[in-house]
């Protein structure tokens, strides 16, 4: 005897032979035009014999549920705004599904998530708990420790895109704390790398106190940016921190940061993924691969709860303050904080990835499809997010404006750009743009000159106001440094940059041209649109890539511990190893690494004083953290990762001192305070006699003097040959010149700061060269002379 399922409350589960009961109208299905008031359903059922069906003795018996009260009341809700929103003494539900023919909203107890139980369902009546393509419910009742999440049934037909299954439940992409297991790297119950997951439902009573938190607002050009990994920054036990590996255990060591002259931390993916995603045993170092770096999104709302000191506790509520406490005492410190977003692709793969969100919610909205139902695979990652559709769109936006209201990050790195100007699944102008174009025969993918979702952004009132920075490329070979839509606005992760400086500063013909126009702001790049230098985000290493010691260690990468047979990550690596290979090299070998970093560091913080864009430092970088030649350390949550703190203090007096020292000269000098390229009036070029530089195929040498109004003027030279050179400096009547900074210097004469108790006497040892108008600069070294009056004392 098969009893009739009214848990939902819903006339569509009973018998065509039966009427719903005479309450059914009055009190669950009362339509009123005021959603906040219609009258509620707090009644659910109990099993009840109420009738046979047929006569005799061979009747069958049907079983009813006859009302009870249940904990909620329900009431019809409104489509506006979507996700969980508390209001009205309650809590409105909505969900946009097109495709979907039911929907089902689950109510679920912590204890019922960990056994994958549903502990309450409300079944969405498509009469009223439907307007448009959303689906809506206004709960009121006790939802203390209860999370949610909703069921949709539909077609299952993967060739035509839709992936529904009544019995699966599945995460709001716009729930605001994804709830699962509470620590990262540990499996959920019985192994599984996938338990269910649920969102945390709001409560009006969790305001955190900002203590007047106001965005710091640093014109883009004045920026010192560090990228960082947050579990990476503070695990390793050398930290000292009371929770390390977490947002607080950042918020612990953020004096680090303003000892360096950071100004603005860009955070590696900190939205909700599964760092289980490919966890797998490594035999190489004997523990297990994850997904450590976090580019493979389960929600964009959600900040990583397995970051936070707290985990799962007060259902994600106060890992979400703990995020907030992170960014108020980093802008009390005078540190913006930027977010690395991966809006190219979500962690749900191709057909068979693992179904939790977007794909259960509505496919083919969210993903790039074929015709048959294929994924696009622009990202490299299995899908690509069909950014440029209309809904998608609005729901990017509505993430990043979430951020910085709710969350007050100060703006945003996305993660393989170009996606996000790539036409979506269906283009057609008439959906995009609202009427036909002649000649539209765009293909799904194709490059757009004004991608709706680059224009939204650019234009929202609350988003145009902070930092917007691309990665201008993607997996599928579509290349935009010097050419993403910009609106005015946007910046670029410059790997032109990257790539050119390496090549120059260890020495390969060709490049001093190439070199020069870095400097000065990759004008080539960014000037004939009419765009600034800090339009260019300039770094020499980043996650992805050699850490700066192992560019000046190793040729070639050394991945084996990835487990992948050394064959994955980059081969061209314009890296030099300075004669050996590996960390075990002669004395001489390692001087002249120290030497060449310290020429990386004095590119990015010099090249920034001619206004040529904005400086990019990776964490560990300033005291020459090394991952043994691993440029692909995605699967790492062990010491190849982590920032050693014992290190940083083992190099507090050498390289760590130099950086610091260089990022306050930075900060000092006038010539930031221009907003254009540089012009023949501030700036001279030089080769080894004034203004006549070498552009030659052979030269490795670039000088140039720039004038300066707090310094007066600066002189800077990088002499990349194996050859030592004497330089003639360009004279200055009444004035001579002094140094500053020389790399081939040992500590600490390579920097010759005021409070350098044998700075005077350095300088003298210069003074035979200078009084002359001479420098002598060894190969492979940098320098910075600054114009000081004849009769000046040193």
């Amino acid at each position: 005897m098969d009893l009739i399922n009214c848990a939902s409350c819903s006339p569509h589960s009973l018998p065509k032979l039966l009427s719903p009961p005479q309450w059914w109208n009055s009190t669950l299905r009362g339509k009123n035009s005021n959603n906040w008031s219609a009258k509620p359903s707090n009644m659910s059922f109990s099993k009840s014999v109420v009738g046979a069906v047929g006569g005799g003795a061979g009747a069958e018996t049907v079983v009813l549920g006859k009302p009870k009260l249940r904990r909620f009341q329900v009431f019809e809700g409104c489509p506006s705004p979507l996700g969980a929103t508390a209001r009205d003494g309650g809590v409105n539900f909505a969900i946009y599904s097109r495709n979907a023919v039911s929907a089902t909203l689950c109510l679920i107890s912590a204890s019922d998530l960990e056994e994958d139980r549903v502990t309450e369902q409300i079944f969405l009546d498509p009469l009223t708990n439907k307007t448009g393509d959303v689906w809506h419910v206004f709960l009121k009742g006790n939802f203390e420790n209860m999370l949610y999440s909703y069921k949709f049934d539909g077609k299952f037909s993967p060739e035509e895109g839709h992936y529904y299954e009544s019995s699966r439940m599945l995460l709001d992409p716009y729930a605001k704390a994804v709830i699962s297991r509470g620590e990262f790297g540990i499996l959920g119950p019985e192994g599984n790398f996938w338990p269910q997951m649920a969102g945390m439902i709001p409560s009006s009573d969790t305001e955190f106190d900002w203590e007047g938190d106001l965005p710091l607002k640093y014109p883009q050009k004045d920026l010192i940016i560090y990228e960082m990994h947050v579990r990476g920054f503070t695990r390793h036990e050398s930290s000292r921190t009371k929770f390390p590996g977490t947002y607080h255990g950042v918020m612990e060591k953020l004096d680090h940061l303003k000892e360096l002259g950071i100004n603005c931390i860009e955070l590696m993916p900190c939205h909700e993924f599964n760092e289980l995603e490919y966890f797998s045993y490594n035999p190489v170092l004997g523990d297990h691969r994850v997904n450590f770096w976090g580019y493979s999104t389960v929600n964009y709302f959600s900040p990583m709860i397995r970051y936070s000191s707290v985990g799962i506790h007060n259902s994600g509520h106060d890992a979400i303050n703990e995020v907030k406490l992170l960014i108020r005492e980093a802008h009390k410190r005078g540190i913006e904080v930027l977010m690395d977003v991966v809006f190219n692709h979500t962690a749900e793969g191709n057909e068979n990835g693992p179904i939790f969100s977007f794909r259960g919610v509505d496919n083919s909205v969210y993903y790039m499809l074929a015709p048959k139902g294929q994924f696009y695979n622009y990202s490299g990652c299995g899908n690509t997010f069909n950014c440029n559709h209309p809904i998608v769109r609005q729901f990017i936006l509505d993430c990043l404006r979430y951020w910085v209201t709710e969350m007050h990050v100060d703006g945003f790195r996305f993660d393989l750009a170009s996606i996000m100007t790539r036409g979506s699944s269906l283009w057609d102008a008439l959906n995009v743009y609202g009427n036909p174009m002649e000649g539209d025969t765009l293909t799904t993918g194709t490059p757009l000159s004004s991608p709706p979702l680059i224009d939204m952004i650019s234009n929202d009132p609350i988003l145009r106001g902070v930092k917007l920075i691309a990665e201008a490329w993607d997996a599928g070979g579509l290349y935009q440094v010097g050419s993403f839509p910009h609106w005015g606005l946007w910046s670029e992760w410059n790997g032109k940059y990257r790539d050119i400086v390496r090549q120059f500063i260890k020495g390969s013909n060709g490049f001093s041209g190439a070199f020069a126009e870095c400097l000065c702001g990759s004008p080539n790049l960014y000037q004939k649109g009419r765009r600034k230098p800090w339009n260019s985000i300039n770094f020499v290493c980043a996650h992805d890539g050699f850490a700066l010691a192992d560019l000046v260690t190793y040729n070639k990468k050394h991945n084996t511990a990835n487990g992948e047979g050394n064959k994955d990550g980059e081969n061209h690596n314009n890296s030099w190893n300075c004669g050996q290979e590996g960390e075990f090299a002669s004395i001489s070998v390692k001087k002249l690494r120290k030497r060449q970093m310290r020429n990386f560091f004095l590119c990015l913080m010099v090249s920034q004083d001619l206004e040529e864009g904005v400086p990019m430092i990776y964490m560990g970088d300033e005291y020459g953290h090394t991952k043994g030649g691993n440029n692909n350390t995605y699967c790492h949550d062990n010491y190849i990762n982590y920032f050693r703190w014992d290190k940083k203090e083992e190099s507090s007096s050498d390289f760590f001192r130099f950086c610091c020292l260089l990022s306050r000269f930075r900060q000092e000098c006038e010539s930031l305070g221009l907003n254009d390229f540089p012009t023949a009036q501030r700036l001279q070029w030089h080769g080894h006699t004034p203004g006549r530089p070498d552009w030659s195929g052979t030269s490795r040498f670039v000088a140039f003097s720039m004038v300066d109004a707090v310094k007066r003027e600066i002189y800077v030279a990088f002499n990349t040959s194996h050859l030592p050179v004497t330089i003639t400096l360009p004279e200055r009547h009444g004035y001579k010149w002094e140094p500053l900074v020389d790399t081939s210097k040992p500590v600490p004469f390579d920097f010759l700061s005021n409070d350098l108790p044998e700075r005077e006497t350095a300088v003298k040892q210069y003074s035979q060269f200078t009084e002359a108008n001479l420098y002598p600069m060894l190969s492979y070294s940098s320098i910075i002379l600054l114009l000081c009056p004849a009769d000046e004392k040193s």
